[in-house]
């Protein structure tokens, strides 16, 4: 019931305004583009038409232009081409900005999962004590990194809240004005962001969003459970960022970019808290406090301006020097204004948000090699020989006599100190090593500490592993183990309060390892490393590398969380957000005060509400184990056809995504002109199956794995597992959502291209078993039937850019056959990029 009247509302508060508000583009002041908007209709019908008839997009786009135009030059035939790219760009930004809007018509603060939900669920069940020791010492961290999936540039996304803001009071004066900027605002940017550019765009989020955003529901968690004895602690929900900390892959972050950037976080807190405080100066101007307020005020202006050191220690006590005036002379007025602000400055300290350091391991073996070939010079060692002795050579090497990488990683270490005597240790407090699958991985960045010159009790820093393959996810346990006896970082491990914070990448491995068997052995590895922590006395902290869609560990994160059982560490939520899901699930304050709420109740759900469906029986785990096998076999067999990497080579954009001057960082490893599967980073592989419309990773392998199950006439047990097992139901209806965004007939015509037409079949199999068997397992008659919201806005997105994908695959058909000027359909391809990433919200 509830389903029905949100969809009916959906469609009366988004369906319908889209469609009022899409006619204003009819009379927007496009250059040559007067008639855009009565021809996209054509080419959106010639597109769903064609393709169920089994047409190329060649055909369809050629037909378009003889039946609806009568253009007849190359030239004339890409300039209208170029000109529908931008129209349709546009749209995708009015449906987002009409969605963003109804977002707070369409949710309710009761709803499943919310702070009040939580609080009416426990206090029914007289759970309210239990909820209240959970939320003493429970935490939800939110990352920013800096992947590079977000095509807005900022000029664009301020147009974009103010539209959103204009859609909410029906302003169609105001919506018409901002449609005109818009469509005189470039999408594009003419040169790739540099990473402070990069940090510098989330902090504008961090300064508009999250400040009010995490203020308001700290102040909300406590009212609604406090009872005069609830002290609830000021990092329940935390900040990380990682724009300029994370070097992996990413030559252009240096140890200057990296302090530059903490420099930025610390200043933009500080204007967060000055802006704050003058709202506040103007309810107290008591005489007493008013002298205070303004005392503090100053004190953070000459830190913002004038390189002053101010601390949070220091702003506090100016804030308890005001609350104690108010309260003693003038009645406590407004008092909870200036509790308001205390909250923040304990949330915030100077750091705003943690920055991390992050580094690839192999990168990290250079240095200790080269280190250690200056320091011993002839010497020959074993690679734990080398971290040994430089852990005990008690000198600090000159970071002067080392070149490019080497030299930075040095300096980058030797800044720490610095950085948290300014942010705070909050401000920086962990190095992230990537691919992680040996003990040494670790011990090095130790290592990497005392050559810098920390004495042992100075490195207050977590040494962080990223397991993220097969292979490191196998190898966890034992490195972990070893870690934990070894007697130099047990006794860091001592300093550091007995947690380790361990960090597991889904992006790599389900690249890796397949969709299903990637979930599986992730949460084998949460479940025996939480099993050996508590062995060893050590409090573990899982951080999750995820990403937008649920091939790299996207989705239902609510759904995700809440399913994972007693057998695993429930200390804290950590997940990494990206890209499109910054301003698609975080991106304004309601969105993101809902999700940070969605993250918390999943969090102590798990551990307050005791639920069956949570603890995988052993029969659930050897049939989870049995499919997740299988699946692997499917899935490494695809990765092993010769026609994988040339196929999206040559049928997908794989290779435009690095010329869309849309992250920093290169969007491959390695510097070898051939592409090798090993050093494609997730994102544009990821997203390169995304744009071809068939979402591989998120779905190869798992119907197979089922298929194989009915043959064996046991797909009753999959049904039972499905219904008993809330782990294996969100896997279920993620990769559904993955399929439900897939559209094989965009690439109908490959099947009988000579060079992939077998691998096409291979695909198009799987995806239409898998899509068969899930709705057999799940009952269900169409994909998403259960989030009928999210299914209506897919349909609406994908019918958005059905003509942006047709325009896509015509120009790399019109490449592959080395026909008209390759350079503009190059451009064309990767032009069309921005609105199907940005549409599709979580592809990559």
């Amino acid at each position: 019931m509830i389903h029905d009247q949100r969809a009916e509302k959906f469609r009366q508060i988004v369906e319908n305004k889209f469609q009022i508000y899409n006619s204003l583009f009819m009379s927007l002041p496009y250059d040559k583009m007067t008639n855009i908007g009565m021809l996209l209709p054509f080419l959106y019908e010639e597109s769903r038409n064609g393709y169920e008839e089994g047409k190329t997009p060649e055909e369809i786009v050629e037909e378009f232009f003889k039946n609806h135009t009568d253009l007849q030059t190359e030239e004339q035939k890409l300039e209208l081409l170029f000109k529908i790219i931008q129209y349709i760009e546009r749209q995708v930004v009015l449906f987002d900005s009409i969605e963003d809007a109804a977002f707070p018509n369409l949710h309710s603060e009761s709803d499943s999962g919310t702070v009040t939900n939580l609080f009416e669920r426990s206090f029914q069940d007289h759970k309210l004590e239990k909820v209240r020791e959970k939320l003493k010492d429970f935490t939800v961290k939110v990352v920013f990194t800096a992947h590079p999936t977000q095509f807005y540039p900022s000029s664009v996304q301020r147009i974009i809240q103010d539209l959103r803001g204009a859609i909410t009071s029906d302003s169609v004066t105001q919506i018409d004005m901002l449609l005109q900027q818009l469509g005189k605002t470039p999408f594009v940017n003419k040169e790739k962001p540099t990473p402070i550019d990069e940090a510098l765009s989330i902090i504008s989020y961090l300064r508009y969003v999250y400040y009010d955003t995490i203020g308001e529901l700290f102040t909300k968690i406590r009212t609604t459970f406090g009872n005069g004895h609830f002290h609830l602690h000021e990092d329940i929900i935390q900040l990380g960022f990682w724009p300029g900390g994370d070097r992996d892959g990413n030559p252009f972050v240096t140890a200057d970019v990296t302090k530059r950037v903490a420099e930025e976080l610390r200043s933009a807190i500080l204007k967060s808290y000055y802006s704050h405080l003058k709202f506040i100066r103007r309810r107290l101007s008591f005489r007493g406090v008013s002298e205070v307020l303004t005392q503090l005020s100053d004190e953070l202006y000459g830190a913002i301006f004038n390189g002053n050191i101010i601390t949070a220690d220091d702003i506090l006590k100016k804030t308890d020097e005001a609350e104690k005036i108010l309260v003693n002379e003038h009645n406590a007025l407004f008092l909870d204004l200036l509790v308001n602000f205390r909250d923040r400055v304990k949330i915030f300290g100077t750091h705003f948000a943690t920055l991390d350091v992050r580094q690839d391991s192999r990168i990290h073996q250079k240095v200790i090699d080269e280190v250690f070939a200056k320091v011993y010079e002839g010497a020959e060692a074993s690679e734990e020989e080398k971290f040994n002795t430089l852990i005990q050579l008690g000198e600090k090497v000159d970071a002067d006599q080392f070149e490019d990488i080497i030299k930075d990683t040095l300096l980058t270490v030797s800044q720490v100190s610095e950085i948290q005597d300014l942010n705070g240790q909050r401000g920086m407090n962990r190095y992230i090593i990537s691919n992680s699958d040996a003990v040494k991985d670790v011990m090095n960045v130790y290592a990497f500490f005392k050559i810098c010159g920390y004495q042992d009790e100075d490195i207050n820093m977590d040494i962080v592993p990223l397991f993220e393959t097969m292979e490191g996810l196998a190898n966890s346990e034992h490195v972990m183990n070893e870690l934990y006896q070894n007697p130099v970082y047990k006794k860091h491990l001592e300093r550091r309060g007995n947690q380790q914070t361990i960090m597991l990448g889904f992006s790599d491995g389900t690249k890796d390892g397949g969709y299903l068997k990637a979930n599986w052995e992730i949460y084998k590895a949460k479940e025996v490393l939480t099993k050996l922590s508590v062995q060893n006395g050590i409090k573990v902290v899982f951080f999750d590398g995820r990403g937008g869609p649920p091939a790299r560990g996207g989705g239902k994160t609510h759904d995700f969380y809440a399913s994972q059982g007693n057998t695993i560490a429930n200390n804290k939520i950590e997940l990494t957000i990206q890209g499109q899901t910054i301003t698609s699930i975080f991106g304004n304050k309601e969105q993101a005060k809902y999700n940070f709420e969605q993250l918390l109740t999943a969090g102590v759900e798990n551990d307050v509400f005791k639920n069956s469906k949570k603890d995988l029986t052993e029969k659930e785990r050897k049939l989870i184990a049995e499919l997740a096998d299988i699946s692997y076999k499917k899935y490494s067999d695809l990765k092993a056809h010769p026609m994988f990497v040339p196929y999206l080579q040559e049928m997908s954009t794989l290779e435009y995504y690095g010329k869309t001057n849309i992250g920093s960082r290169p969007s491959k490893r390695g510097n070898g002109s051939e592409l090798k599967f090993e050093d494609l980073r997730a994102i544009p592989f990821v997203g390169s199956w995304s744009q071809l419309k068939q979402n591989v990773p998120g779905f190869f392998g798992f119907g197979f794995a089922m298929q194989q199950m009915k043959e064996q006439g046991r797909l009753d047990e999959v049904k039972e597992l499905y219904k008993g097992s809330d782990f294996f139901k969100t896997l279920v209806l993620n990769s559904m959502m993955s399929m439900n965004k897939s559209y094989f007939p965009l690439t109908y015509y490959i099947k009988s291209n000579p060079k992939f037409g077998a691998f096409w079949n291979i695909l198009f199999d799987e995806y239409t078993l898998s899509r068969d068997i899930m709705l057999e397992l799940t009952g269900f008659k169409m994909l998403q039937e259960e989030d009928p919201l999210s299914r209506k806005s897919v349909k609406i997105r994908e019918k958005i850019v059905l003509p942006l994908l047709s325009i896509q695959q015509y120009a790399l058909m019109k490449i592959q056959k080395g026909e008209g000027n390759k350079e503009a359909y190059e451009k064309l391809v990767t032009r069309s990029l921005f609105g199907n990433i940005n549409a599709s919200r979580n592809s990559a």
